[in-house]
């Protein structure tokens, strides 16, 4: 499932193992990405990394292998705001896959409304520092306010230090805010740390906020099989169970210090939501909620 990275890294797993865990029918990988290729869809010039191409045959084809019925696939940074790669994906899922898409201030009413009959559903704000420059707040606010109308929902990308920072502008965003990868806590400090408490209680303070379970392969300490992760998405998934989403991350991009297996990453969501009713929340009720509403 990998394809010979040129200027480009590869980061994820050639052969990822068949999950022993079946999802339940529907089951949507709610974070993933596509990168180019490149040959039809340039990375942006201002792109702080360099993916190997890694196309929407080879995402669909795991979709299948690890037992998904479908994708939210999330613009990456190393196309900037061109959407071209996400869109293709999307109109060649027929309809079982949607999109958050990364916006110009500037994007007309028409462009949008073609991001929307694509498939998309949201927009992406990215605060991770290495991964993109600083972007004026007052535009973001005026971008979220604008695709309100469209019913999308706003995706935002910080580590856990920028909290503090961050929270009053959260706080001022319209709509369903999604928090991408538990706010990234330092899973060095227990769960119990007032770091990770902080995040818990605005998950409690804003009835509006979702966040995503995923990537333990980023935020371990210890390595595969990331024990050390487990706890954070288990907490998260028992007192927000209705506002939790799960994804690969695939292909997991600037991963150094390993190759994700995407058949280990499955086989953990009964460690981390042990019931059948909790299971389906994660991947079906929540994310078709969220997604495929209409």
């Amino acid at each position: 499932m990998a394809e010979q990275a040129k200027d480009g890294v590869i980061s994820w797993h050639p052969n990822p193992r068949v999950p022993a865990y079946v999802p339940p029918t529907g089951a949507v990988d709610a974070h993933c990405h596509v990168f180019g290729p490149a040959s039809l869809f340039p990375f942006a010039p201002e792109r702080k990394y360099t993916p190997g191409d890694a196309s929407k045959d080879m995402l669909f084809a795991l979709r299948d292998h690890l037992g998904f019925s479908r994708n939210v696939i999330v613009q990456a940074t190393c196309h900037g705001r061109d959407n071209r790669a996400l869109v293709d994906a999307l109109r060649a899922s027929d309809a079982r896959a949607r999109g958050v898409a990364s916006i110009a201030p500037d994007i007309t009413d028409v462009d949008l409304q073609e991001l929307h009959d694509a498939g998309v559903r949201g927009i992406r704000f990215n605060f991770v520092k290495r991964l993109v420059d600083a972007t004026p707040r007052e535009l973001l606010q005026a971008s979220a306010a604008r695709v309100q109308h469209l019913g999308w929902h706003i995706v935002v990308y910080f580590e856990a230090a920028d909290l503090v920072e961050l929270k009053p502008f959260l706080k001022t965003l319209p709509g369903i805010i999604v928090v991408d990868h538990m706010g990234r806590p330092d899973v060095g400090k227990p769960v119990s740390h007032p770091d990770f408490q902080a995040f818990v209680k605005l998950m409690g303070d804003m009835p509006n906020l979702w966040t995503k379970v995923s990537c333990p392969e980023r935020l371990t300490i210890a390595g595969p099989p990331y024990k050390d992760v487990l706890p954070f998405q288990a907490y998260l998934i028992k007192h927000f169970p209705d506002r939790v989403l799960w994804g690969t991350d695939w292909p997991h991009p600037n991963m150094v210090s390993h190759l994700p297996d995407d058949g280990l990453l499955t086989d953990l969501i009964p460690q981390i939501a042990p019931t059948a009713a909790s299971q389906h929340a994660l991947l079906v009720d929540n994310p078709m909620r969220l997604y495929w509403a209409d």
